[in-house]
Formats: C-alpha cells, structure tokens, sequence
C-alpha cells in the first residue's frame, strides 16, 4: 500500500513540477517532491489513513484528516491544488463507499421537509460561528473585488451595488430575494434604492438575525423577511434574485425553481441568479456534499439555461467572478484562522479541521479546479428596454 501511495505522489508531482513537498509517513520515513523548499509538508500518521485514502478516495482524504490521521502543514491549498488531478478524484471507490454516497444522496434530496433539515445542518451552527469569518453584514457568498486592496466589508457592499445595479432597481420597485440570508441584499437594495422587499430563508437563525437587522435600520414597511420555503411564496414582483441559494436547489428540482421564478417575476421583469456553477458536468465532492452541504448540487451552466429557456426566462449576461469567490474565500479562511481558538472552544478540534478543509479546498477549487461562480441576468419574456451595454454597471 505504501508503494501503491508514494506511486501515485510520484506522478501527481509529475503534473505539477513547481509545487515541491514532502511527505512524511508512520514509520519516520520523509519523502520529498520536486525541487526547492516545500510548499507543504503532508503526513500520514498511520498505516490505515493510507488505506482509508484508497478505498474512500476524497471522501477518504477528508474523514482521515478530520480525525488527525493525515496532517498538513504548510500551504494547504496547495495540497489540493495537487489533489485535483483527475488521478486522485476518480480514484475507483469500493462497492460499500459508492453504495454509500447513492444513500446519502437518496436521504439529503431537497423535498419541502428535507430541505428544511439539509439548510438547518450548514446554516443553523450559530450566528456568532459565522460572525467569526464572515464581513459585519453577514454576507456569506462571493465578494466583488474592484481592487486587492478592498476589505471584505467593502467587497461585499461593492456585490450588492453590482447587483442592484444589473436589476436597475427604483424606487418603489418590489423585489422579492430567494434564499436572503441574513439578509444583506435587501438591507441594501432597500437602503440605497428605496424598494420594497421580501425575503426568505429556512434558516431560523438567518431569519432571526436579518429581521432585527431591518428594524435596527428602521426599514420594518420596506422589508418582510419570512421563514419559508421558496416553493411557497406568493405574489408578483419588479425584480427577482436569488444569491448563493441556487446550490441547494438540488438537480432534479432546477425545473421547480425555474417554474417558480417565472411566476414571481412579472412579465418582463428582471432577474438575477448567483450561483455557483460548471460548464461541464462532473461528479461533485461527495465529503463536502456529506459533512458541509448535505443536499447541495453545482448545476451545469448550460442545464441551468436551457431549464430557463423551456419557462420563458431569457438570459441577458453571463458574468464569471470564479477569482473572486476565490479572494473572498482567502479571507474567510484567514479570518477563521484568527479566531480559531475561539471556534474550537464553542466545538472542537474535529470541527475546526473540517471548516479548515472546506475553506481551503473551496478557494483551490475556485482557482484551479472546474467550479465558477456565475451571475446570469435574465428576463421574464423580452425586454427591448435594457441597455445595450455594460457602461452602466461601471459608473463612479
């Protein structure tokens, strides 16, 4: 088995030459890779976290590391970097691991109830956890960074103003925010453009959090945050949009969505969808589907399309901010990093080292592996009013 790995190591680094590392096994024994100082030092502590690693590919990887079998030190995006290979992720599972995940994936499907439990295991962990990593409005979902030198804070308002801006709200619009969190959006839209906004979440903890939020602002007649699954919303709106929430839909359910946005949105309407995305499909990383996202699906851009096109809906502009949501996902995971104490005093070590993974693995993934973050600005039906070009989302 260790011949197997240091095989295997061997022609990773072959793939990636200007990433030197080394490796550290149970018995003493350090290998090295490449040439120059190591970007990372990954150690296998025990002769079982090898073969966990091989039977359980990804999934394997992640639960050893969690438990303190596997240990990295140094650049951990890096390590993932080299772990994207196809290589290492379509590794052959055992028959017991893929029969396993199919059952997860069976139990986690986004029905009216099990939505309800999958977003209350991410997003009901406390508010004060994500006050640890997260900007002072609480927006969890990529930044829009005009500069290196923004802070967070003023990465995520510059989103929202993008945002509404692409919508080309007004005053006295009505705009309804699928999925709204803890409730950023429309604190802003309503603030700076005078709307008038509903929300929805399933979350109970967002929703407690976004509604004393709106009354400290004074906004109560502006804004209606609700508890609620998006299937059951009513009404008609100017405008639609709907940030970070699509990846929970679940694929059999992007037809549902769809369907739904068409009869919220009034005819002609504009709307905006930021999602996490791909261009092609591929499996998706069933550790972060098992113990980060139960539930959670990265659609395909051109389903994503297609199922718009069969409700009416016309996409506009396609925008991929993939760098972005990596940058964004950098300072979240350095802001984590300086709260760590913290975080392992209110869970524990196993917590930490898992939110340590799903953080760094998610920036590799952005800047080196296949998933994007797409904006696709959309129609109800034709509009012939919009702007022919961009110049209106730039303006100082």
């Amino acid at each position: 088995m260790k011949k197997t790995l240091q095989s295997l190591l061997k022609a990773l680094s072959a793939q990636l030459p200007d990433i030197p590392f080394e490796v550290r096994f149970w018995d003493g024994q350090v290998e090295r890779y490449s040439n120059g100082a190591p970007a990372f030092t990954l150690a296998f502590n025990t002769a079982s976290a090898v073969k966990r690693v091989f039977s359980r590919g990804p999934m394997g990887f992640g639960e050893q590391y969690v438990d303190g079998n596997i240990d990295v030190e140094g650049d951990f995006q890096q390590l993932v970097r080299i772990g994207i290979d196809p290589r290492f992720q379509d590794m052959k599972l055992s028959t017991r691991t893929r029969a396993a995940v199919l059952l997860r994936h069976i139990a986690s499907l986004n029905t009216l109830k099990g939505s309800v439990g999958n977003i209350s295991h991410h997003y009901d962990l406390g508010n004060d956890f994500y006050k640890y990593y997260l900007d002072e409005s609480m927006t969890y979902s990529c930044a829009y960074f005009r500069s290196d030198s923004d802070t967070l804070e003023r990465a995520q308002e510059q989103k929202y103003e993008h945002i509404c801006r692409k919508l080309q709200l007004k005053e006295g619009e009505t705009l309804v925010d699928i999925g709204c969190g803890w409730g950023g959006m429309l604190l802003h839209a309503a603030g700076h453009y005078g709307v008038k906004g509903l929300g929805c979440t399933l979350s109970s903890r967002q929703a407690q959090y976004a509604r004393k939020k709106v009354a400290e602002k004074g906004l109560d007649r502006s804004i209606t945050i609700l508890l609620e699954d998006y299937r059951n919303i009513k009404g008609q709106f100017d405008k639609f949009v709907s940030i970070g929430m699509f990846e929970h839909v679940g694929k059999g359910f992007i037809p549902i969505f769809m369907k739904k946005a068409g009869v919220l949105l009034k005819p002609g309407g504009i709307g905006l969808l930021h999602t996490i995305g791909k261009e092609r499909d591929a499996a998706g990383d069933p550790w972060t589907m098992r113990y980060i996202f139960p539930g959670g699906y990265i659609p395909v851009l051109d389903h994503v399309i297609r199922t718009m096109g069969k409700e009416d809906l016309v996409p506009v502009d396609i925008e991929n901010l993939r760098l972005h949501y990596a940058a964004t996902l950098d300072e979240w995971s350095r802001r984590f990093e300086a709260n760590v104490e913290k975080i392992e005093e209110t869970f524990d070590k196993r917590f930490v080292r898992m939110w340590r993974l799903f953080l760094n693995g998610s920036a590799a993934a952005f800047r080196w592996g296949n998933i994007r973050l797409y904006q696709i600005l959309f129609t109800n039906g034709l509009n012939n009013s919009l702007p022919t070009t961009r110049e209106h989302l730039y303006r100082v």
